[in-house]
């Protein structure tokens, strides 16, 4: 097997190799030992192999979780430099949890494979083939995914730091090519290219979308609820999100990348809690989205109010009484003013 003197060192935890019926009616058996000397051989025995008349094309190998480069070596290399699996066919082959950081994978089939939970940190994958491909929690922490085929792949909570993402191609071979310089939303933009309905859910949300926020103790709870079912009687999309659980940087990431997809927000700055820090955030960085705040008689503003208010896109504070007159008021005096103001801006 060739090598390539400048990957980084691996961990050799001992070898565990098993295959698998493509039916999957069966579990895997033990490993067999011929199978890990054949791939010791080097690509082309390996190809061969696996094309051959008597190959294992009926076999999905199952080369999960104990494998590693470290079983991959001839007793004679040195632990510190990685294989070169370069246009190997490992099409179909289940490497989930296997550790195959600094591997060399360019241009080899590995269409079809259970990547998950893999280690893939550092490896070179530049023109490889990763059709249908399972990436859920793997790590390709700075890999080189160059040129890589990525047609059907699915991308979850995949660690891509420092990686190269160049030239994706989110078409099928067949058709004209079709590249995005990011793995994650490699997916969501052929989705876009290719299906109507998910356009046409796109534009609803940018149209429709309308964030709720305020506080979610139980009194708080029923005037957001009321707020939520008057827009969806009015044919919005309300979202309304939970303000009592922990703040969080995902949290605080998700709720400003909400606001960017609505078509106005809806604040109760009675009794806040999150609310403020929320608004401070998207208020200045979401010039294109009104806000229209809402405070109940009895309550004051919080302290840095004034700061939030200055903005144009901030409608005047509507004040109400209680729940009924807040239901009374709300599609004439605080819906339509906002959806007004949101059309306002869309014009500039």
């Amino acid at each position: 097997m060739r090598v390539n003197g400048d990957r980084d060192p691996m961990r050799s935890p001992s070898p565990i190799l098993a295959a698998k019926t493509a039916t999957h009616r069966k579990p895997p058996e033990m490993a067999i030992p011929h199978h890990l000397e054949i791939l010791r051989q080097g690509v082309d025995a390996w190809n061969a192999w696996r094309t051959s008349a008597k190959g294992p094309m009926d076999i999905r190998l199952n080369l999960s979780e104990g494998l590693t480069l470290g079983n991959l070596m001839k007793p004679w290399r040195k632990p510190d430099i990685a294989p070169d699996l370069s246009g190997a066919d490992l099409s179909g082959a289940d490497l989930s949890k296997a550790n195959l950081s600094g591997a060399d994978f360019s241009r080899a089939n590995l269409s079809e494979a259970d990547l998950s939970e893999a280690d893939l940190s550092r490896a070179y994958l530049r023109e490889t083939l990763l059709s249908r491909v399972s990436l859920v929690d793997t790590n390709l922490e700075r890999a080189d995914l160059t040129g890589c085929r990525v047609y059907g792949i699915s991308v979850w909570n995949a660690r891509l730091d420092g990686a190269t993402q160049s030239n994706l191609i989110i078409s099928r071979e067949e058709e004209p090519a079709i590249q995005v310089d990011n793995l994650e939303v490699a997916q969501f933009i052929y989705l876009l290219l290719n299906n109507a309905r998910i356009r046409h859910v796109i534009d609803t949300i940018g149209k429709k979308a309308v964030l709720i926020l305020g506080r979610f103790t139980p009194d708080r709870k029923a005037i957001l609820d009321s707020i939520r079912e008057t827009l969806r009687h009015l044919g919005f999309l309300p979202i309304l999100f939970d303000f009592e659980k922990p703040s969080t940087r995902d949290i605080h990431e998700t709720i400003v990348t909400l606001a960017g997809l609505s078509r106005f927000i809806i604040a109760d700055i009675s009794d806040p809690k999150s609310v403020p820090q929320e608004l401070g955030s998207i208020v200045p960085t979401l010039p294109s989205v009104p806000v229209q705040p809402l405070l109940q008689s009895g309550y004051e503003p919080w302290g840095m109010y004034d700061h939030i208010k200055r903005y144009t896109w901030v409608l005047p504070l509507f004040e109400y009484e209680s729940q009924k007159t807040l239901l009374q008021d709300l599609e004439l005096r605080v819906i339509a003013p906002a959806e007004e103001k949101a059309k306002e801006l869309t014009r500039k």
